[in-house]
């Protein structure tokens, strides 16, 4: 049996009767449906015909209602496939878990630029929510996996020391703090590593869109990355790795400016320093 009912249209109490813990799901479903998102995956190459029991777009929105419900390993699905909110969102079934990983493994052999048309996908999605002028915010961060996850590698680990992990470097827009693209990389892999190809690319899923200026961590820099900046004109600002050659110059300034912003009170000063390489 297939439903045709939307999600949005399911009568909401505030009642424990027939609660379950993935009842507060209801929200992001409803939201995924305002946007029509499994329309929107319905153009993407899967390698499946459209009337298969589970096609692409269904698989997909599986998988990214699960993460939100906290199903960080693929077998963690196994406790959503009977719940009945989530079988009607996906037309009556959830997929079995075994199937998930079955068709992880297709799309990874069978579909190498599905990973881009996604990206092209996420900027289709969010272009009516971004700014005239973007904030670009470049950041990485580590996430621990537990297991022998493909690509993942032992490497600096703050939060789990010696476990393996990923680095993911990321692009965000700093007023909507929306997501505009994603790379993900080992554990053992440096802030700054494939950084200038992660930006440029940034900017080919842009498509010209007006960037005010960009924003990033010490972790990123060097003389290639401020020049692709400033090739295009875009002003940046990013933190410095904290050496002692660097306190001596800040020592040197006498006169700072204070900057005040309601509650918060910034000194700052403006000074000429080439840093070292390494």
């Amino acid at each position: 049996m297939k439903f045709t009912t939307t999600v949005s249209k399911i009568k909401t109490e505030f009642s424990l009767q027939n609660a379950t813990s993935f009842g507060g799901v209801k929200v992001f479903l409803d939201f995924l449906e305002k946007i029509k998102l499994s329309e929107a995956m319905r153009g993407l190459s899967g390698g499946k015909a459209h009337n298969a029991v589970f096609p692409l777009h269904r698989i997909l929105l599986y998988l990214l209602v699960g993460w939100m419900l906290g199903c960080q390993r693929i077998f963690h699905f196994r406790k959503l496939q009977h719940d009945a909110l989530l079988r009607r969102f996906l037309g009556g079934r959830c997929p079995y878990h075994s199937l998930l990983y079955k068709e992880l493994g297709r799309l990874g052999q069978t579909c190498p630029g599905l990973a881009m048309e996604l990206r092209t996908l996420d900027q289709e999605v969010i272009r009516p929510c971004l700014p005239d002028r973007l904030i670009l915010d470049l950041d990485s961060t580590v996430e621990t996996v537990y297991g022998d996850q493909g690509g993942a590698a032992k490497g600096t680990n703050p939060h789990k020391p010696s476990r393996k992990s990923y680095h993911p470097l990321l692009a965000f827009e700093g007023q909507t703090r929306l997501n505009l693209n994603a790379w993900l990389r080992p554990g053992n892999t440096h802030s700054s590593t494939n950084a200038i190809d992660f930006l440029k690319q940034t900017f080919d899923l842009l498509d010209e869109h007006p960037i005010g200026y960009a924003r990033f961590d010490k972790g990123f820099g060097g003389e290639d990355f401020y020049s692709l900046l400033e090739s295009r004109k875009i002003g940046y600002a990013g933190k410095l790795k904290w050496t002692k050659r660097l306190e001596q110059e800040v020592r040197k300034c006498r006169y700072w400016t204070r900057y005040v912003d309601e509650d918060w009170i910034i000194e700052g000063i403006t000074l000429i320093y080439k840093a070292t390489p390494g």
